[in-house]
């Protein structure tokens, strides 16, 4: 082996700092008599994570909730500035649990907040729809069919497994493989781009574990570059996993996951670090906290606690992650008894059957128990009432207001936008030519003016590519910067990072200011971005039942859609993109788009956004194509296209023979068959209906009498259909065997396609003008014989 010299890789020049707080830090004098009352506070915490694992058990999570306990504690009680009146106030600072797996600890953490202000100053608290009470908690992980007597009598909110917008304070749903860091973020981003300066502060949650996936790392780089340095990220270090004890590395020893600290791992991406070295010290905690409030720099900051998982609980580390003590168990209760013997009281103890309505009663029954603490300690509750209404003052005295440039996105909404006529922006000469992705960008550049810069546009490195630029056009070129160009309309997520774009996005909707859209190529981000578009639809559908609010909505454009992307190959060129979002939803989450001609895109988008879905998802492919005239040809006005299907042909009745109904959806195959097999059909008097699906979610908004108008439900036994997509996305519209066995499709060779220039590979697939052609002749032969 040559001989080599081994040196140190250090990292380049960070903008981050690095700051340590430890036990001799002297910096910030606590009064011990208010380190007692946290520590009293965390100990009831503690049990009552305690508690509700042991009235649901083998359900959720002790572990992870009781580590992160003090740092909880300290963000509410004493560093965020928020109103617990009003858990919808945009001014207030907000706590995000990324580490949605914490939910035991959430919902053990606001019973206990509203407790203290019931008991210590009850005009802090919300109407009761707003607020999480101690009766509550009999919801946890119930499912809101609960037929349990006090379920019922204190109507107790189900409160879910991993957090909902159903629970006060919770903007996003998180808990699914690394969605929740730049979900989260999409939070920070909204707040920064609505106040600027004076953005409130969000609070992240998460733990090593959590960050694992690569979308965490994705996000770092986004929340960094972009120099949002309103998100505190609070990461409780416990170094337990569910299979591991040793997820990172630790000083020498190799880590069993990654081997970055947590630390490390947020300098490298530029981040601010404070550690902590003793996360159950509550001085700590508070120090740490009160240095990440200020500004330290223009940098976002994480806050690195060392924790035991489970501490206190009996049992630590992996094995508390999603296990605890067995039902009303010797160990359990000995849980219990540091509580007990510090207040002085005895919980009730259980020894009857399990049956559902006694155990909710032993539940309630030491809920109860928790409750006579707190009012018999008036000093305790009234000292985090206190502080409750010290964060209301200290956020009234800031006086936050919206920065002068701050979009107005409810302008969207108003009849300032119409979706007819198509302005003239978004309007296309026939003869001329344009490209889908061309015509959505023009139409989200139209509707970005309108609302004042309220869009905001991203792209897997794709932003020329992909036209998702035009959303931009007329604002500051570049990308987004807090600091530095806080008026561009385009950020940059990361690079290749379609995860985190997704997630991100969500969370800008959520914030509820503007509209994110991220654009990549549909066979990449249809995937990618589907747990963030599930998440987000769970979370939507949350908010709408808590607080009657429609959907906020993201956008995925899905661009290069299809077959005509044929250069790249199978590996980009996806038929199958579409059959992962259409129909795959609850009615009014996610909307597809299929347009087949660039004039379509401005009507569509706009009725799709003025429908409130929690996602659109528009199909836009890359090549430029011919602008037709719709009149000439025979063809309804572009607006029909909002209807989500409509006829390009209808056969007549009264005429013999009678050729069938053809279904058509996809750009790729409809341009080819409006310019090359339509004619021929004309030609050739087919007495055929022929219809067209620009989107298979606003046709079954439609009421049934509309859709049956314009496509008779017994059109579709007869029906075939042509797709350069997945038969199965037209599965509703062509119902017969024969149907199917008739359609052409992307995959009617049974193999992935080849490459080349898109005509080629339309041929390849029978979907080319002779391919298409030939399939409609025979059929129409065979439906005249009938």
């Amino acid at each position: 082996m040559a001989d080599v010299s081994k040196k140190a890789l250090s990292l380049g020049p960070r903008r981050g700092v690095y700051i340590e707080i430890t036990p001799q830090l002297d910096k910030f004098d606590i009064p011990e008599q208010t380190i007692k009352m946290y520590d009293d506070y965390d100990l009831i915490y503690r049990t009552l994570c305690g508690i509700l694992y042991n009235f649901v058990p083998k359900s959720g999570h002790p572990g992870g909730s009781i580590s992160s306990g003090r740092i909880v504690e300290g963000l509410l009680f004493n560093s965020m500035d928020y109103l617990l009146k009003n858990p919808e106030c945009l001014e207030a600072d907000l706590i995000s649990y990324a580490a949605g797996h914490k939910a035991m600890g959430l919902y053990a953490m606001w019973a206990l907040r509203n407790e203290c202000a019931r008991v210590g100053k009850p005009d802090l608290l919300p109407d009761e729809k707003h607020q999480l009470r101690l009766e509550d908690l009999l919801g946890y992980r119930r499912n809101p069919t609960q037929e349990t007597p006090l379920f019922a009598k204190f109507k107790a909110k189900a409160l879910d497994g991993h957090p909902t917008p159903l629970t006060p304070f919770v903007k996003l749903s998180t808990g699914a493989s690394g969605v929740g860091i730049p979900a989260s973020f999409g939070l920070g981003f909204g707040a920064m781009d609505t106040f600027g300066a004076a953005a409130p502060l969000v609070h992240v949650l998460e733990g090593e574990g959590g960050m694992t996936p690569g979308r965490v790392s994705e996000g770092l780089s986004t929340a960094a570059t972009a120099q949002l340095w309103n998100i505190k990220l609070h990461i409780d270090w416990n170094q337990a996993s569910i299979d591991s004890d040793k997820v990172c590395r630790d000083g020498e020893t190799p880590g069993d996951y990654v081997q970055w600290s947590p630390a490390e791992f947020c300098y490298l991406h530029d981040w601010n670090v404070i550690y902590v070295e003793n996360g159950k010290d509550i001085k700590q905690v508070l120090a740490a906290q009160e240095v990440a409030k200020e500004k330290l720099n223009d940098q976002p900051t994480a806050v690195v606690y060392r924790t035991i998982k489970g501490w206190q609980y009996g049992i630590e580390g992996r094995k508390s992650h999603g296990a605890g003590h067995d039902f009303c168990s010797d160990a359990f209760y000995e849980t219990l008894k540091p509580m007990e013997e510090r207040f002085g009281i005895e919980f009730p103890r259980y020894d009857g059957d399990k049956s559902p309505d006694k155990v909710e009663k032993a539940f309630y029954d030491t809920l109860l128990t928790v409750r006579k603490v707190l009012e018999g300690n008036k000093e305790l509750s009234g000292f985090f009432a206190g502080a409750l209404s010290d964060s209301a003052g200290r956020l009234e005295k800031l006086d936050r207001k919206k920065r002068e440039k701050a979009g107005d996105l409810g302008i969207l909404y108003t009849d300032a936008v119409k979706t007819d006529p198509i302005p003239t922006e978004c309007t296309y000469k026939p003869g001329g030519s344009q490209t889908l992705r061309g015509a959505l960008g023009e139409t989200l550049n139209y509707l970005n003016k309108k609302t004042k810069g309220a869009f905001i546009g991203a792209s897997a490195d794709l932003i020329g590519s992909t036209s998702i630029n035009k959303l931009g056009d007329g604002w500051p070129e570049g990308f987004y910067n807090a600091v530095s160009n806080p008026d561009a309309r385009l950020i940059a997520t990361g690079g290749i990072c379609e995860d985190c774009m997704g997630a991100f996005m969500a969370g800008i909707a959520s914030y509820g200011s503007n509209i994110g859209a991220g654009s990549s190529y549909g066979a990449f981000i249809a995937a990618l971005q589907h747990i963030a578009a599930r998440l987000h639809g769970i979370g939507q559908q949350a908010a709408h039942s808590y607080l009657g609010e429609p959907y906020k909505t993201f956008i995925i454009v899905c661009a290069h859609a299809g077959l005509k992307t044929g250069e790249d190959g199978p590996t980009h060129a996806d038929p199958q993109a579409l059959q992962l979002l259409q129909e795959n939803f609850p009615k009014g989450v996610m909307i597809t788009l299929t347009p087949w001609d660039p004039q379509e895109l401005y009507p569509m988008t706009v009725h799709a956004l003025k429908m409130h879905p929690a996602v659109l998802a528009p199909f836009v492919t890359r090549p430029n194509e011919l602008i037709v005239d719709r009149a000439k040809l025979g063809l309804p006005p572009a607006s029909e296209a909002v209807k989500g299907m409509y006829a390009m042909r209808k056969a007549d009745p009264k005429k013999k023979p009678y050729h069938g109904t053809i279904v058509l959806q996809g750009s790729g195959i409809t341009n080819t068959f409006v310019n090359e097999v339509l004619p021929k059909i004309d030609e050739a008097g087919l007495n055929m209906n022929i219809f067209y699906v620009s989107s298979a979610e606003l046709f079954d908004m439609l009421p049934e009498k509309e859709r049956d108008a314009i496509f008779p439900p017994e059109l579709a036994h007869e029906a075939i259909g042509i797709t350069g997509l997945t038969l199965p996305t037209l599965y509703k519209w062509v119902t017969s065997r024969e149907g199917r066995r008739r359609s052409v499709h992307a995959f009617i060779l049974g193999h992935y396609l080849g490459s080349g220039q898109a005509h080629k590979v339309l041929e390849e697939a029978r979907l080319h003008g002779e391919g298409q052609w030939k399939a409609i002749k025979e059929y129409a032969d065979w439906m005249a014989k009938k």
